[in-house]
């Protein structure tokens, strides 16, 4: 064929094929025009071609098989759902992406605490967060559900026990076609998820997050994946670090902060309960194991994408890491994500990516296309402010734990961190006045409430990836003591202020838009930008424990005024890499503030250097660590620009 007439063709073609698309669109809904429109970006993947704004919007409510509140009729919880009429009404079951969470009446859920609404039917109208506008318009069903005791349901909140784990895995069952739902509250009329082929895959972040992986951990059949986002992985961790109370106050004071009136009005003895079986000693009680998943990850069916904050001070990293080790020891099929942020969800410190890799991840895992998302690299890790490195494996392979010593320095208190067994002692006086940041910033000078030890210069970037220990042998003057272990990057670097009240972003007017709207449901959000900090340390790992606990870290006794006691401390996960030039620095003190409780003495205590260490998990093992002969002059750094500021976490989350 001659080059003009082939040339002819394709032109004719190409208008011929934009005429059509233009034609469909124009017989399309708004939302389903612009969904089109996205769907041609996308990819072998789910389409945008089903109507948003004639979803079947409706109301169940699924029997628990519970009678959490004693009123003598089994518990109902309230399953709000969205789901496309086409599909309905060809027959076509779907699966279904699902939120249960204690915080749609109470507090709200996203960056604008957006609430549940409902018309004069009692229909949902809006339902937070972006899930059931993305992606109802792809083929699937969006379900929330309010966990027992809260907004719509019956039954009481427990903080993570059975009741709220049961609360979801109950609406699994009834998708699945194993347990009851009913079309109202208090009747009998029974209804069916016939629309649905059981497969299901749980999100949320924080309280929401930590009930996925709670029913996970059920292995209850029909949960295909679920996408925890700063997740609870065992609740006694939440409140306490062997034995440390890391809050105020008990798993009762977020039981009464989310139940609805009517529930705190019926639920006084499960309040009472929690009071009881969650002592403020700190010790480990049968309330706490049956809140602990992590040994049941072993059960886990479902595939996890895991999404944390390495400066999450509210749900700390220790949670990710230990149920991601578990995970890993049981072949479970996984992937994560890890930002510089605090409490923070993706959409809102990655947003277009996150849409991206979300849509691709439920489409293999719940649709079952072979999108190439399983042979992608399992680890995305922030590096520094919207800069993303990823791994095929987490922690990469070749990490290994490696020993690194303190040992006494040229001044009390200020000593060196090597491989060399160190000797003699440093004392330190517990003052719970001050935190972490006021020890890093006085790392080079003797303070008398800290003793810090410092290596070289690196001679090479050195990443430590994963969880890491230290292990004190302390003396106390006291009954009483509290130990904190903190890892410091010490140099000048740019980095998310995790600790300013966005907790590493800032919230922007405008507005981006994921899916159609209705008049009553908005897919528009504001956006986001990093905010940053200027700072000449970075504190990236931290852990606590009560010195009482040093015979049994679930149970502790008074300690021997005089008598060294030796006890390990767990440090949150992290992936961090130290550069070129810096110094690492361990620090061991006592009360950290404002992130532990203080113990009822003041003691002062003795470190045995020789039989104190930390074991950090270094890329590249033993080889990896190497440091110069010069040492950086303290003038070099950046002295005078301000830490991080402090914020006090709040327990529970108002996690939303």
């Amino acid at each position: 064929m001659p080059k003009c007439a082939r040339r002819t063709r394709i032109l004719w073609r190409t208008l011929l094929t934009a005429a059509l698309a233009a034609l469909i669109a124009g017989l399309m809904s708004p939302g389903a025009a612009q969904g089109a429109a996205e769907a041609s970006r996308t990819p072998r993947g789910s389409r945008p071609v089903y109507s948003y704004e004639d979803a079947i919007r409706e109301s169940v409510w699924v029997d628990t098989r519970i009678d959490g509140d004693a009123d003598g009729r089994t518990d109902r919880v309230a399953v709000d759902i969205v789901r496309p009429r086409e599909l309905d009404r060809r027959g076509r079951r779907i699966p279904v992406i699902m939120d249960a969470s204690p915080y749609y009446a109470c507090c709200g859920r996203g960056n604008e605490s957006q609430k549940k609404t409902y018309d004069a039917n009692g229909d949902p109208v809006q339902l937070p967060l972006y899930y059931d506008n993305y992606f109802v318009p792809r083929g699937y069903g969006y379900v929330a559900v309010d966990l027992a005791g809260t907004n719509r349901s019956d039954g009481c909140v427990d903080v993570g026990g059975r009741s709220d784990v049961q609360s979801a895995k109950a609406v699994v069952d009834w998708l699945n076609g194993r347990a009851r739902g009913y079309t109202s509250r208090t009747g009998t009329e029974r209804t069916q998820a016939t629309w649905s082929n059981g497969a299901t895959g749980m999100i949320g972040k924080s309280y929401d997050g930590t009930v996925a992986q709670g029913v996970a951990a059920t292995g209850v059949p029909g949960l295909k994946t679920i996408v925890p986002i700063g997740a609870i992985s065992s609740w006694y961790d939440y409140y306490f670090a062997k034995g440390a109370p890391l809050y105020g106050s008990g798993p009762e004071w977020l039981s009464n902060y989310v139940e609805s009136p009517e529930a705190r009005a019926r639920c006084g003895a499960v309040q009472q309960r929690l009071i009881e079986g969650a002592p403020r000693t700190g010790d480990w009680t049968s309330l706490w194991s049956e809140r602990n998943h992590v040994p049941d990850a072993d059960k886990v069916r479902a595939s996890v994408f895991v999404v944390h904050g390495m400066q999450d001070l509210n749900v700390r990293t220790k949670h990710f890491g230990q149920w991601w080790d578990a995970l890993a020891e049981n072949g479970v099929d996984r992937k994560i994500w890890l930002s510089q942020t605090g409490h923070v969800d993706p959409f809102d410190f990655r947003r277009a990516d996150w849409v991206r890799t979300l849509h691709r991840w439920f489409d293999h895992e719940l649709l079952g296309h072979d999108n190439g998302i399983d042979r992608e690299p399992m680890a995305d890790v922030e590096r520094a402010p919207d800069r993303w490195s990823t791994d095929r494996v987490w922690p990469p392979r070749g990490t290994r734990a490696v020993e690194l010593r303190p040992a006494k320095g040229t001044e009390p208190g200020v000593g060196t961190l090597g491989t060399r067994r160190g000797k003699g002692t440093e004392t330190f006086t517990d003052d719970r006045r001050l935190s972490e940041t006021a020890w890093a910033e006085k790392i080079d000078v003797p303070t008398p409430e800290k003793a810090g030890f410092i290596t070289r210069p690196l001679a090479r970037d050195l990443r430590i990836s994963g969880s890491s220990q230290v292990t004190v042998t302390a003396t106390p003057t006291t009954r009483t003591a509290h130990l904190s272990a903190v890892l410091v990057d010490l140099g000048p670097d740019t980095i998310r202020d995790y600790a300013a009240a966005g907790e590493g972003i800032t919230t922007l007017p405008e507005r981006t838009c994921w899916g159609p709207s209705t008049a009553g449901d908005s897919s528009c959000f504001k956006e986001t930008r990093a905010n940053t900090a200027d700072v000449d340390y970075t504190i990236f790992s931290r852990g606590w424990a009560d010195l009482g606990n040093w015979a049994d870290p679930r149970h502790g006794r008074p300690l021997t005024p005089g008598k060294p006691h030796t006890i390990t401390l767990d440090l949150a996960a992290t992936d961090h890499v130290v550069p070129k030039g810096h110094r690492l620095a361990l620090i061991v003190a006592g009360t950290d503030r404002d992130l532990i409780e203080p113990p009822a003495d003041t003691p002062t205590l003795t470190l045995d250097l020789a039989r104190t260490s930390a074991k950090l998990p270094l890329v590249g093992g033993a080889g990896s660590f190497t440091t110069t002969a010069s040492v950086t002059p303290r003038e070099a750094r950046l002295d005078g620009v301000a830490p991080p500021r402090r914020i006090n976490p709040v327990p529970g989350g108002s996690t939303s």
